[in-house]
């Protein structure tokens, strides 16, 4: 009998052709807004597997009357959606997609950097307003990012490579902080260590790359950004709630910090009248930091092969939660 997948948003067909030659019977959502819990809740009920992404909300409301399920597999490196303990107790492997995402997102917060740093949105508005107006000698004035440092909180994949454009293209210092040390990336980056105090003290440019935790919800509030340099960038591609966005606001327009690049914000979408959006020295973008046509397409790839795997080897190759599945003895 065939297993039913349903398939919460319209991913890229890669991912989707695939489950399409294992000869799953597929259910596509055909519409381009997210579906409602309650609806996702509706149609999820005689079917096998979820293929979902961040914008469903798979909590314990959700499993309650989903506990059937075989696999939910995310179409995300990110999974603070899904409540990854009540997934665990009621034995649902969850899979993700880490890896194919990596590039992208670090370009994005590479980007967000240098466009930060020279004012790069403001300036485009002032074209745009008919500003542009005379040279002025001592007008609209950036940072140079050469020999500065750069601090990574989460030195994992993405973290690891927005360093290394860093240090490639700026001859960047690099600091960073882990819950653990990563001596592989220190060594691969000539990357030191340090307490998160630290990290906050010395960095020029402070990325976040780290998940959302309840240890990391709200970690750069005012008493952080007050010890930032003044002329420190904060970038954040990781999650909005990362960052207090009305301490951040108070912290750039009293001159705690020197200014900011979001790929992510708290809530999500940014409403149009957002005083960061009028900065000078801020720049955001829509959570876009997957948004590459090969990003997107590896990374319905591997949603999918975490299904085709599931029911072929009993196995998920990109598994959030191992210990729902017995270790041999």
């Amino acid at each position: 009998m065939k297993k039913k997948i349903l398939v919460s948003r319209q991913y890229p067909l890669s991912g989707i052709r695939l489950l399409e030659k294992k000869n799953f019977h597929l259910t596509l959502w055909d519409k381009q807004r997210p579906m409602t819990q309650a609806e996702l809740i509706d149609r999820i009920k005689n079917h096998d597997a979820l293929l979902c992404t961040v914008t469903d909300r798979i909590d314990k409301n959700f499993l309650k009357y989903c506990s059937h399920l075989d696999i939910i597999s995310q179409f995300a490196v990110g999974y603070d959606n899904i409540d990854i303990k009540e997934a665990t107790r009621l034995g649902i492997p969850v899979g993700f997609t880490p890896d194919a995402m990596s590039e992208a997102t670090a370009d994005i917060a590479f980007g967000l950097m240098i466009a930060v740093a020279r004012k790069m949105f403001f300036l485009h508005k002032t074209i745009i307003s008919g500003k542009w107006g005379y040279f002025n000698p001592t007008g609209n004035l950036g940072i140079e990012l050469k020999n500065k440092t750069v601090g990574i909180l989460g030195l994992g994949r993405i973290g690891i490579k927005m360093a290394q454009r860093c240090r490639n293209a700026y001859d960047m210092d690099i600091i960073y902080h882990n819950r653990k040390r990563n001596i592989n990336g220190e060594k691969l980056l000539n990357a030191e260590y340090v307490g998160f105090e630290e990290l906050l003290l010395k960095s020029d440019v402070l990325s976040v790359h780290c998940v959302l935790t309840p240890e990391t919800k709200g970690l750069f509030n005012l008493p952080a950004f007050k010890k930032m340099k003044p002329s420190a960038i904060f970038i954040n591609t990781s999650r909005g709630p990362v960052h207090n966005e009305k301490d951040l606001i108070f912290s750039i327009e009293n001159g705690e910090i020197w200014g900011a690049g979001l790929d992510v914000t708290d809530p999500e979408p940014m409403q149009p009248d957002n005083p960061l959006l009028s900065m000078e020295n801020v720049c955001v973008l829509p959570h876009v930091g997957s948004g590459t046509i090969e990003a997107r397409n590896q990374m319905s790839v591997l949603a999918a092969k975490n299904i085709i795997e599931f029911y072929k080897n009993h196995r998920v190759p990109h598994i959030v939660n191992p210990d729902v599945f017995p270790v041999a003895g």
